[in-house]
């Protein structure tokens, strides 16, 4: 044995040991991506650079021999620079998306591919388990959501984006129509209590995770029953009430404590809950209709638009009358011409002062309300509204015409001078925004919009122990999707204050394709499915739930249109691991890609170049382990890639499909098509065998040749889920 320290650390080492042995022996990591005790040292991808007193070239660790007395840093601030480097230059020529469009579009984050993908297999039990990792209502919000992930979603390049949200609904569905519906495990309590103001989607997400995590949590709301403005701001007809009940229900059984028709300012203060819990989250939300400040809008007959729909959800609609108009182009303006259809009124008109295409409503909702009858008067804005005796009689209509963008892109509508237009009407209803009530947060500071200030990493204010989050803080209102992304950080926020930790909020780095290199030429055209509806004709007469839904069959079909953008290997990709270990920027190095987009696959195997760092663990492997050479180094330079012989595919190569090469790679580039049983080769070098996973019995197959174990594949969802590396089941298996 020899004596040498790393990173101040004295340890010893069997003579003869690298320096890489030596660390990973003593708990010290050092990382690498081409080393692999399977194969002979490479040294290729320069990451395992260590400092070495008294030399003055960094070694690489996976070849360098310990020596007597030898001190080691393998986090100097030279070493760091060096690996940075290193995968700067690796990743610049790494063509791979780590995480799908969709769910980098989806404000909380969700796993849209998962949980496609596991209903496309029909595992709709472990598709509602992953979305509700993020999203704790998913049947109410896949019904409502405005679906940004849809708008990401690649598809679209072929016809149609996948139909992500009702996908959500249908697992959601499935889950609520069972005799006992998922309720996740908690952690053991923690003795800390938490306040939280408000019971719409942002605090009842908030609630649901902080209990989970095993804190005690109190929601206070103002109103009858919980929801927020998914109950009081969205008609039954998009969301049925009974569907929102069975959600906040499961969200109850979690331990989370409920309590109405208490009003903050009035039956508690912000500092009285202070005293009595550890942590405190406003999300009072924003109950607040916003003005028009068009004249008029005193009259009687006009009403602001979560205002109406609120009186029509509690039951005392108010008299709207025959002749109705609806301002505004979002989502609530469709609820409120659609609920003032369904009220009666024989004229319905949405006044919008840009055009179909600018509309921010969801396109399905615009196309519904002009099925039901509802008129659009496209570059109109109302001027004044007129009324007789103090009540609403007409709206004057400025004519407009779109001009140059503006600050969000789309092109600014400007008046048309002289032109307008007079529309008798018995009522109008203002649905162009909502803002926070600003009397009953009177104790925290506000920003200039006149919404909570709260620090948009950490949901921090002014007041210790005091956060905020939702449609009553820094920006606005938004969709409800926002706010339970914001809600699910928060809790990790309060969680992390409760136990003295610090929160890091530093972004992860990953990897995303060049969007203009991405061909779909041989993508099959497959028209995107959309649920049945009632109707135009007999919907527009009641308040029943629009949406038929997806039966098994079509909610299977959709999600089989799925292209899999995200790389199946993300949660173990060594790559991406050292990458996030340092802040990285590759663009620094961009240029041309030096290897095509190209994919080849047989029965078990999918090679997919472009993700390729050409580290040489596959042709390695092949070589000095199963003696094959199906795979080998092609061309010379910056335009080397790995590939068999002749470019030949897979299937006509002596590969036999041991996985070792898969088992081996750090990227992705080479994965398993299926760890399904039945699509496995079961013969004499494979068996099925139980490990133990944290005390779980789980079943892997293992491959062996010559008696040495090859690979070992996940073969059911205990061992699936586990996303141990290839190490730790190699370990668990001998």
């Amino acid at each position: 044995m020899i004596n040498l320290t790393i990173n101040g650390k004295a340890i010893q080492a069997p003579e003869g040991s690298t320096i890489l042995e030596a660390a990973r022996a003593n708990g010290i990591d050092i990382p690498t991506l081409c080393y692999d005790k399977a194969v002979e040292i490479y040294g290729a991808c320069g990451l395992c650079v260590v400092e070495a007193e008294g030399i003055p070239k960094l070694l690489r660790a996976c070849s360098a021999k310990c020596t007597e007395g030898m001190n080691i840093n393998t986090e100097s601030d030279r070493v760091v620079q060096s690996r940075k480097i290193a995968m700067e230059l690796l990743m610049s020529a790494h063509d791979g998306d780590c995480v799908a469009p969709c769910q980098l579009n989806c404000p909380a984050h969700t796993d849209c591919q998962g949980y496609v993908g596991l209903i496309a297999n029909g595992e709709y039990d472990a598709a509602l388990q992953l979305i509700k990792k993020n999203i704790p209502l998913p049947a109410s919000i896949g019904r409502v959501c405005p679906h940004p992930c849809e708008k990401a979603c690649r598809r679209k390049n072929v016809e149609e984006p996948i139909n992500i949200a009702q996908l959500k609904a249908f697992a959601a569905n499935i889950d609520l129509n069972q005799a006992e519906s998922y309720i996740p495990e908690c952690n053991e309590k923690t003795g800390k209590r938490v306040a939280i103001i408000g019971g719409g989607p942002a605090g009842l997400t908030a609630a649901y995770y902080l209990t989970v995590m095993g804190h005690e949590v109190t929601v206070y709301d103002m109103m009858e029953k919980m929801g927020g403005m998914l109950r009081y701001g969205i008609p039954q007809y998009r969301l049925p009430k009974e569907v929102l009940d069975k959600e906040i229900a499961l969200i109850e059984k979690t331990g989370v404590k409920l309590v109405n028709n208490v009003k903050l300012g009035k039956d508690f203060t912000i500092e009285s809950l202070k005293a009595e819990n550890d942590a405190v989250i406003v999300a009072v939300g924003a109950w607040k209709s916003s003005s028009m400040r068009t004249p008029g809008e005193e009259l009687k007959g006009v009403y602001g638009g979560i205002d109406f729909l609120r009186a029509v959800i509690k039951g005392n609609p108010p008299e709207i009358g025959e002749r109705v108009a609806i301002c505004g182009g979002g989502n609530t303006a469709m609820d409120a011409c659609r609920t003032a259809v369904r009220l009666g009124a024989k004229e319905v008109y949405v006044i919008y002062r840009r055009t179909r295409a600018e509309m921010p409503a969801d396109a399905l909702e615009i196309d519904e309300a002009e099925e039901e009858g509802v008129i659009y008067k496209f570059l109109t804005n109302p001027l004044s509204f007129n009324g007789e005796n103090g009540k609403l009689k007409s709206v004057t209509l400025q004519l407009m015409e779109l001009g140059e963008p503006d600050a969000s892109g789309r092109r600014r509508p400007v008046p048309i001078e002289g032109k307008t237009e007079e529309i008798a009407l018995d009522s109008v209803i203002l649905a162009i925004g909502q803002k926070l009530v600003q009397e009953d947060v009177k104790e925290l500071h506000l920003n200039e919009r006149g919404n909570i200030e709260a620090d948009p990493d950490f949901f921090t204010t002014d007041l210790e122990g005091v956060f905020a989050i939702g449609d009553a803080t820094n920006r606005g209102a938004s969709i409800a999707i926002e706010a339970i992304g914001e809600a699910d950080r928060c809790a990790r926020a309060v969680d992390a204050y409760l136990n003295g930790q610090a929160l890091d909020t530093r972004v992860p780095y990953i990897s995303k394709r060049d969007e203009s290199t991405i061909d779909y030429a041989d993508r099959e055209k497959a028209p995107r499915r959309n649920p049945k509806v009632l109707p135009p004709e007999v919907r527009n007469k009641n308040f029943e739930e629009v949406s038929l839904g997806f039966t098994e069959e079509e909610a299977k079909e959709e999600a089989s249109r799925c292209l899999e953008c995200g790389c199946r290997e993300y949660y173990k990709c060594k790559l991406l691991n050292v990458a996030q270990r340092y802040d990285i920027h590759p663009e620094r190095w961009e240029g041309v890609m030096p290897q095509k987009y190209t994919r080849d696959a047989n029965a078990f195997i999918e090679r997919n170049t472009a993700k390729c760092i050409l580290c040489g663990l596959c042709v390695r492997s092949c070589r000095e382990v199963m003696d094959i050479h199906a795979l080998g180094l092609m061309g010379r330079g910056f335009g080397t890639e790995v590939s068999p012989a002749f470019a030949l595919p897979l299937d006509q190569t002596k590969c036999n499909n041991c996985g070792l090469c898969v088992q081996l790679c750090p990227t992705g580039a080479l994965t398993e098509r299926s760890v399904l049983k039945k699509q496995v080769p079961l013969d004499e070098t494979y068996t099925e065998e139980t490990i133990d996973i944290d005390g779980t019995k789980a079943s892997v197959l293992v491959s062996r040749y010559n008696g040495k174990v090859l690979r070992v594949i996940p073969n059911d969802e205990v061992s699936r889920n586990a996303g141990l590396s290839r190490e730790a089941l190699f370990e668990k298996i001998q």
